[in-house]
């Protein structure tokens, strides 16, 4: 395929995620299904148009002053891709298959418009009615949070120590340009190609003898502040694919036990091959069948961790349509969501143990709001200093990370270089 002829298809592929609210990652294998005459470098470069139109579909839309797949992806490769009126005119020619030739008023917007004149929700991408919270999370930063949610995110792994150092991963993947991530002292960093694309991490024989998850460092800190102990008594509540318990399982070094389930027994489907390619011998996974299988464990658990429900906010990054599918009927759905599961978690608490409340949002009502409403039930409850926090994790650095409301720390790209994470550990007393 030309590049004039891509950028037909990403037009074509963004109307079908807008018309039909969907997934853009399942109307991208629609679109191959049914043109397989593109191929993987096709594909692949679809994917990253697509994807990065709809990380800045707001301010793509406002610089060009239409509410328009066509406008999304012209104001996309103006701002974030740096075209001018002059390159974009040879790409949009209406030659066989390119799209029309510009028009008159898309030559003067991008030609004239600036985004600095923008409201601040749309120089950050962050939609409109989301605009007040996202503002009570990072308060003068917010817009330099949309933004960096707005950015393509690195590949970052955490090495299995049940089977590697550090050390022997990064020589292992030194061909691949590999870095210690900045702050987790189990993660290593891989970045992107120089068209902008994923390295094939999992065809590496060390993922295959089980030497690295990949995992964003933000949930490996969010894994490190619970500090799971070798003899422990674990339960990873919403454990979906595993990611948490393998981590679990390599700092307890495979000592104590660790029971898994989720209450979606397909999410929790892919752990069995995790674990056993990684060696993890001290974990249980509980399947459900209707109830969450965890009425036994009341009161026995050391730690019990609940990766809640939510919006899924601290991961636009590799997410971008999500923002745009996200409703405020949502927010409070969730919410209700994550106060059952905590209450589910306490009962499992025992008397001194902890409870860690962990989402991958960056939004106080998800956050903050729902570890109040929890204490302002739960007397027997307190949330865990930050002080507590950072020296649990050995990062004294981590009490820069603090949440708006305080009973936590929020993680985000622009504040710590990773993904968007809250975690808040609750103590029984």
């Amino acid at each position: 395929m030309t590049p004039a002829a891509r950028l037909s298809a990403a037009i074509e592929i963004l109307a079908d995620v807008e018309s039909r609210r969907r997934p853009a990652a399942d109307a991208l294998k629609d679109w191959g299904l049914s043109h397989r005459f593109a191929g993987s470098g096709d594909r692949a470069a679809l994917a990253g148009l697509v994807y990065d139109a709809l990380r800045r579909r707001a301010s793509s839309r406002w610089l060009m002053e239409a509410e328009t797949p066509r406008a999304t992806l012209v104001g996309m490769l103006a701002l974030q891709r740096g075209e001018t009126v002059e390159s974009l005119a040879g790409l949009f020619n209406g030659e066989r298959f390119a799209p029309e030739p510009l028009t008159v008023e898309e030559r003067r917007a991008v030609a004239a418009r600036r985004l600095t004149d923008a409201p601040q929700e749309i120089q950050a991408d962050v939609p409109a009615w989301l605009w007040s919270s996202f503002e009570g999370a990072f308060g003068a930063d917010a817009v330099e949070e949309g933004r960096a949610l707005a950015e393509r995110a690195p590949v970052d792994l955490r090495v299995n120590t049940l089977k590697a150092s550090r050390e022997k991963l990064l020589a292992e993947l030194e061909p691949l340009h590999a870095a210690a991530t900045p702050l987790s002292a189990w993660g290593v960093r891989v970045p992107l190609g120089p068209d902008g694309r994923s390295p094939a991490i999992q065809a590496e024989e060390s993922f295959q003898k089980g030497w690295f998850e990949i995992q964003d460092e933000g949930s490996q800190l969010a894994g490190m502040i619970a500090a799971a102990k070798p003899g422990e008594q674990v339960l990873d509540l919403c454990a979906g694919g595993g990611g948490k318990t393998l981590e679990f399982a390599a700092a307890m070094e495979n000592k104590g036990q660790i029971f898994a389930t989720d209450s979606d027994k397909r999410r929790l489907a892919p752990i069995h091959e995790r674990l056993n390619r990684a060696g993890a011998r001290n974990v249980q996974v509980r399947t459900p069948r209707g109830a969450l299988p965890v009425d036994d464990l009341a009161g026995r658990m050391d730690l019990v961790l609940v990766d809640a429900p939510c919006s899924g906010s601290g991961t636009w990054r590799r997410n971008p349509d999500a923002k745009w599918r996200l409703r405020p009927s949502s927010l409070g759905d969730r919410q209700k969501d994550q106060a059952t599961v905590l209450k589910a978690g306490a009962a499992a608490v025992k008397s001194g143990g902890r409870l860690v409340f962990v989402t991958c949002s960056v939004l106080p009502e998800e956050n903050d709001a729902s570890v109040k409403a929890f204490l302002a039930d739960h007397p027997d409850f307190s949330a865990a200093p930050l002080q507590a926090l950072a020296k649990a994790a050995g990062l004294a650095a981590f009490a820069r990370f603090a949440s708006s409301g305080g009973t936590g720390l929020q993680l985000s790209p622009h504040r710590s270089g990773t993904d968007g994470f809250f975690v808040a550990v609750l103590h029984r007393a």
